[in-house]
């Protein structure tokens, strides 16, 4: 087995072990809905955040968009699990291919990792982190765990788009 070898079985690794990460996340989310559903209603209702903060006129306490926000989550979560895994699928199929068709095989893993930095960067940094001010919150404060995804899914991602020979 070459280094070209490697490296491409490492780009479909690394998308496959997020793919099965967001699975697994999504799974858990459908067999275990109360335990984040909390998260999420906490979060967007900002009852933990500062006491008397300005920020409050931000929060939304509808149960029912809480609801449709955890949901439309998960559902991000599943439609990452299985572009990331499909993409890892097709990389290890197409490993031995010339370079133009490996890259092409990146193709569904790059699209399942821009979801995943869409989910935990863009939902949960921006969105949670500084809209509904959740770094306010010591309870239900996601930022390390968001953090942590986003510097893994980066770093995949930089290794999928490095080019192939």
């Amino acid at each position: 087995m070459n280094t070209n070898s490697i490296t491409r079985l490492t780009k479909a690794a690394l998308t496959g072990f997020f793919g099965l990460y967001a699975l697994f996340v999504a799974f858990g989310n459908v067999t275990d809905y109360q335990s984040n559903y909390q998260f999420v209603h906490h979060v967007l209702s900002m009852d933990t955040t500062f006491e008397g903060n300005s920020l409050m006129y931000r929060a939304i306490t509808s149960s029912t968009l809480h609801h449709v926000g955890y949901i439309f989550i998960i559902v991000l979560e599943w439609a990452i699990a299985i572009l990331c895994l499909l993409g890892a699928f097709k990389m290890i199929k197409h490993r031995n291919d010339d370079a133009i068709a490996f890259h092409e095989a990146k193709k569904w893993g790059i699209v399942g990792l821009l979801l995943g930095i869409s989910v935990w960067f863009l939902g949960f940094q921006v969105v949670g982190g500084e809209w509904f001010a959740m770094w306010q919150s010591s309870d239900w404060n996601g930022l390390d765990s968001a953090f942590r995804l986003t510097t893994y899914i980066g770093t995949t991602l930089i290794t999928l788009l490095l080019k192939d020979e």
